[in-house]
């Protein structure tokens, strides 16, 4: 899972960057090459199985988070830039809303509002370049050949451009499967779901679950494959630097349970559709991400491709379960852990065991 995060300049996004992955390196002076970096999601359900069966290894799922230079006119001009931008599952959107003397706005005021418009218009003239020049070729090609297909992909284009010229982002249209299988090649940058971080100002840490409903509520409402969260920058650069216990402590003293980074990746997960499911024994426990509605045979293959080819059964538990029970005995013995087939609907949190060929 790709999440790249964009922004205009000083909001705050390289570092938020930083916090996440731990990777620091040196600015980029004159380059637009984005920075890749993996970070763990948190999992305390991994924590409480390890506890229970001691295995030697425990593997977080993980999501890459990609640092890109500010989005600018200059920078979408720039092939490589967009290619990279294209390649991302989703973006995450830094919106400053913090003031500051010292890190100046550039454009001389902080307006999250009018930095949100601004980025999103660049993504739909970006498309709109994309669209045109299809539309071009493949007028051409139907005056030479009839193909249904290319009517059908040339009616789904003249749509999609209507849409951009009306300055709309594409994640606001709805696609039929096919219509979506036709235009994924293009990989348009505003149909890719969007998560928009609120970047506040240490002062405005303890109201932080307040603003981010007043946002997600009022002027960020109602906007599909869109999803708010609020964070503070300040407070989770020096939360990367406390042992766990000092960090629920200064979290305390703002009056909040859990990071903002915690939250970003939930939020990530979900904006996305993805969810975890769980593998736990003496040698490994293990978080797996598939997407929400996956079947057993699904993620049979997640964890291996011939897990998938040769299913048999899954044996399914819930993790609190397993942990109330004091592991495997204890839940068959109670009938909590069951034998499903291939169209098992996963849920989060399941723990599985696969019987395979």
């Amino acid at each position: 899972m790709k999440t790249a995060i964009v922004g205009l300049p000083m909001v705050g996004k390289t570092s938020l960057f930083t916090i996440l992955t731990g990777v620091h390196e040196s600015a980029r002076v004159g380059s637009l090459e984005a920075r890749v970096g993996v970070t763990k999601v948190p999992d305390p359900r991994l924590a409480a199985l390890a506890r229970l069966f001691e295995p030697p290894k425990v593997t977080h799922a993980t999501v890459e988070y990609l640092d890109f230079p500010a989005i600018s006119k200059e920078a979408l001009r720039d092939p490589s830039f967009v290619a990279s931008l294209r390649v991302a599952d989703a973006f995450a959107h830094v919106l400053r809303v913090f003031e500051s003397d010292v890190v100046p706005h550039e454009k001389g005021s902080v307006d999250p509002l009018r930095d949100l418009a601004d980025l999103e218009m660049e993504l739909v003239l970006s498309d709109l370049v994309v669209t045109e020049k299809r539309l071009d070729r493949l007028d051409k090609e139907r005056k030479k050949i009839k193909n249904p297909e290319l009517d059908h992909e040339f009616a789904v284009l003249t749509r999609v451009k209507e849409v951009l010229d009306a300055g709309t982002p594409l994640r606001n249209l709805e696609f039929s499967p096919e219509d979506e299988k036709r235009i994924r090649g293009f990989q348009f940058l505003s149909l890719k779901p969007m998560l928009l971080v609120l970047n506040l100002g240490e002062e405005d840490a303890p109201r932080l679950h307040e603003v981010e409903q007043q946002y997600r509520s009022g002027p960020l409402a109602g906007r599909p494959h869109t999803a708010v969260t609020a964070i503070c920058g300040r407070i989770e650069a020096e939360l990367a630097e406390l042992s766990a216990e000092e960090a629920q402590e200064y979290l305390a003293s703002y009056g909040l349970k859990e990071s903002g980074l915690v939250r970003l990746i939930g939020a990530t997960y979900a904006l996305l559709g993805l969810m975890s499911f769980l593998t736990a024994g003496e040698t490994e426990v293990r978080a797996w991400t598939i997407p929400m509605g996956s079947t057993a045979v699904k993620a049979a293959g997640a964890i291996h491709t011939d897990f998938e080819k040769k299913f048999i059964r899954a044996e399914v538990v819930n993790w609190q379960a397993l942990i109330d029970l004091g592991g495997y005995p204890g839940t068959r013995e109670k009938g909590l852990l069951r034998l499903e087939g291939k169209e098992y609907i996963v849920k989060d949190g399941d723990v599985l065991v696969i019987r395979h060929g």
